[in-house]
């Protein structure tokens, strides 16, 4: 954006004083709207033509637009963004209207712009909020080259439903792992002054329980009460707007039979209300319109009644509000007090963008094209997000020459678009480092690549190498918005080509690309060596061979539990007791399933290195922790093995006796701790009273005194445990 103030203040224009505060400026600005103009900020179109919508622009009847292909875009591209079409829009809107209301344009910017990191669960699997706050800064720089202002980032729905597609671009099944990274995103994008050029408006969605679509079917309707969304769904939303997210997107589902858009309780008196958001809340794609497919609203003028007075500020792609508020409020049905808290969330959020200040997007000369600068950050993210599942000896691998024959084979060996994954507006295939370039460039002619369309030339190549690296997985037309599955086996013909390779006797390794917890039991059963690395952008072949040859350490942990089967969902961290005690080593034989057993195949937080690592027993400063203070929980750390590494160090924690049922375990706290080959650390966790709050019967926050057991370990099932008493000493 150009910075230079397209219309100077004048008398007649005194909101464009840029030394009033933000809430004075707005004060002066509403003052001078009609209603009519009032309710043209409500509205957002999709790909404005600054030529066709000239004279809805010009008189204040578009407040935005986003571009994308349509209602589920993430599946498909589109043209990309024109700096010259945004430009014309907004000469429109700021030298051709009566107020000069600039316009707010948005694009999903979801895990990177041109420079594509991994998917968001990937992003997850690093646990790592500063490798999030990175991407979110880069994708932040390279989006307002094209005129992007807001992006539709970051989601932060939780589930425990690898059917539904969208954990694809999901944070991780637990509320702390997934609030976390969620704020280190919306500290990239947004930055410490969301009005700096170089950064964007970040937005939480979906607002709230869309993780919870029944069957894990898209859109679909979800069944919970209150304490449990508050106890687990709402909470990385709370993460998120503590850390300054300055919108918000309603969810497409109902919450027990009432519609997001239509939930007055959860957006105006919870998020708005008991949270203090002071930001905008926007619609989902003709959310507000979909209230009457939902049968609550008989048409669309019913459907703009109880969308503005549950909280929607902003109308995405609907024209609910636009064709019908302003008569509505002049009827008497509608108070003028809700549109106008709707619109001083809208200008709120264009004057902490600096929009009146620099309109305009184009900036002669930028470029937004991948440089090594970026690639770094697109490299360290994608080795962050690879997950070391099973090792038999075979990784790292020889790097030397005479380090043995190797066969890179499968769909993926020299894909460029099915590693960017889901989500990927404006990312390009050319862009992309695949894994047979990178490993042809470092092992050379100790290594065949090959696309594995045939098995009986793949069984050939491979009984002539010593050690087999098959790509497996998923493309991303597989996961992402609208696409569920019923089956999270792999898709059809892998399993068949891996068990005839593993038949050969020779080394077999497994590189999984997806963007879901999958099904990997007879994977782990068949192959030597098994790595997750989602969908990782650009860098992908530069970050596996880096891993596969033990450049850097294998350090993710997986941020959903892999299940059994298809079956066996849900299964997560999110097991409550029950009042048959449940025992994960005998519960096969209390009834739980009689063809298999209920443990996960992988639990949450697992991942391996290439060293082994020795947890000591955990110990606390004191017995007891008073409500308001603190203990510390030391633990001891080893790496056993004689290569370096980074460890996962985890913290959870279960509530015997509360008012509600809790969580067997949760995760509360970790820490990455990089270790050298036979040192011991120890890891400190500062844990106090607060950690243990929840949502009691009357859905307010407590701390209960009693017993809490605090576990660490290095993953949700490897965990040793001590006791601290909270105690109330005021």
């Amino acid at each position: 954006m150009t910075d230079v103030t397209a219309t100077p203040p004048t008398d007649e224009r005194p909101w464009l004083d840029a030394s009033l505060p933000v809430e004075e400026r707005i004060d002066l600005l509403m003052t001078a709207m009609t209603l009519a103009e009032k309710v043209g900020q409500t509205h957002q179109v999709a790909n404005i033509d600054p030529d066709a919508d000239a004279a809805e622009i010009a008189s204040g009847r578009i407040s935005s637009s986003l571009y994308a292909s349509g209602p589920t875009g993430g599946n498909e591209r589109d043209e990309g963004v024109l700096v010259g079409n945004i430009d014309a829009a907004q000469r429109h809107a700021v030298e051709g209207s009566r107020l000069g209301i600039p316009l707010l344009f948005g694009r999903d910017v979801i895990h990177g712009h041109r420079t594509v990191c991994p998917i968001p669960l990937g992003i997850a699997a690093s646990f790592d909020p500063d490798v999030a706050e990175e991407i979110g800064e880069l994708a932040a720089r390279e989006a307002v080259v094209d005129g992007v202002a807001w992006t539709f980032a970051p989601m932060v729905d939780i589930s425990e439903e690898p059917r539904w597609g969208r954990v694809a671009e999901s944070l991780g099944e637990t509320p702390v792992l997934a609030g976390r990274v969620a704020a280190g995103l919306v500290r990239g994008f947004q930055g410490d002054d969301v009005s700096d050029p170089d950064r964007l408006a970040a937005c939480a969605k979906h607002f709230a329980g869309y993780g919870l679509s029944a069957g894990g079917r898209d859109y679909d309707t979800v069944s919970v009460g209150e304490n449990t969304l508050r106890n687990l769904h709402l909470r990385p939303f709370k993460w998120a707007v503590d850390a300054g997210v300055t919108t918000v997107m309603a969810a497409f589902n109902d919450v027990d039979g009432t519609p997001m858009h239509a939930h007055e309780h959860l957006l105006r008196d919870v998020l708005k209300g008991e949270w203090g958001f002071d930001g905008m809340v926007v619609a989902d794609w003709n959310g507000v319109g979909q209230l009457v497919n939902a049968g609550v609203a008989a048409d669309l003028r019913e459907a703009a009644v109880l969308a503005i007075r549950a909280g929607v500020d902003l109308d995405m792609c609907g024209g609910a509000y636009l064709t019908h508020l302003e008569e509505l409020v002049e009827s008497g049905e509608v108070d003028v007090a809700l549109v106008d808290d709707a619109v001083r969330r809208v200008l709120r959020l264009k004057f902490r963008l600096g929009l009146f200040e620099r309109p305009y997007a184009a900036r002669p000369g930028a470029s937004n094209a991948p440089t090594a600068e970026s690639r770094a950050v697109a490299l360290r993210a994608a080795q962050a997000a690879h997950v070391l599942v099973k090792n038999d000896g075979v990784l790292p691998l020889d790097a030397s020459p005479d380090g043995g024959s190797v066969l890179l084979s499968g769909a993926f060996v020299d894909e460029g678009d099915a590693l960017l994954g889901t989500w990927v507006l404006d990312g390009r295939g050319e862009d992309v480092v695949s894994p047979g370039a990178a490993m042809r460039a470092r092992l050379g002619d100790r290594v065949t690549v090959a696309d594995g369309r045939f098995s009986d030339v793949t069984l050939q190549q491979a009984r002539r190498a010593q050690t087999s690296v098959l790509l497996l997985g998923e493309h991303p037309s597989r996961s992402g918005e609208a696409q569920s599955v019923t089956d999270i086996g792999l898709p059809h013909g892998q399993l068949d080509v891996l068990r005839a390779v593993a038949r050969l006797g020779k080394q077999v390794v497994a590189v999984v690309y997806t963007g879901r917890p999958l099904d990997l039991s007879e994977v782990l059963d068949l192959a030597d060596a098994v790595l997750v690395v989602w969908h990782p952008g650009v860098e992908a072949g530069n970050a596996l061979v880096s891993v596969l040859l033990g450049d850097i350490e294998p350090h993710g942990r997986l941020p959903m539990t892999f299940l059994l089967s298809t079956g066996h969902i849900p299964t997560s961290t999110h097991q409550r007791p029950t009042g048959r005690l449940i025992r994960a080593d005998v519960d096969h034989e209390e009834g739980r399933y009689i063809d298999a057993l209920t443990y996960p195949r992988l639990p949450f937080g697992f991942g391996l290195s290439y060293t082994s690592v020795e947890y000591g027993a955990p110990v606390v400063s004191s017995p007891t922790l008073p409500v308001g203070g603190s203990v510390t929980l030391t633990v001891t750390v080893t790496n056993a093995g004689d290569r370096p590494c980074r460890e996962v160090v985890q913290l959870y924690f279960r509530d015997p006796v509360a008012e509600v049922t809790r969580p067997l375990v949760e995760l509360t706290d970790w820490a990455l701790v990089d270790l050298e080959p036979g040192q011991a650390r120890e890891v400190t966790f500062d844990v106090d009273a607060e950690q243990t709050a929840y949502a009691g019967r009357d859905l307010t926050t407590r701390v209960d005194e009693g017993e809490i057991v605090l576990l660490t370990g290095p993953d949700s099932a490897r965990l040793q445990s001590v006791s601290i008493t909270v105690r109330n000493d005021s």
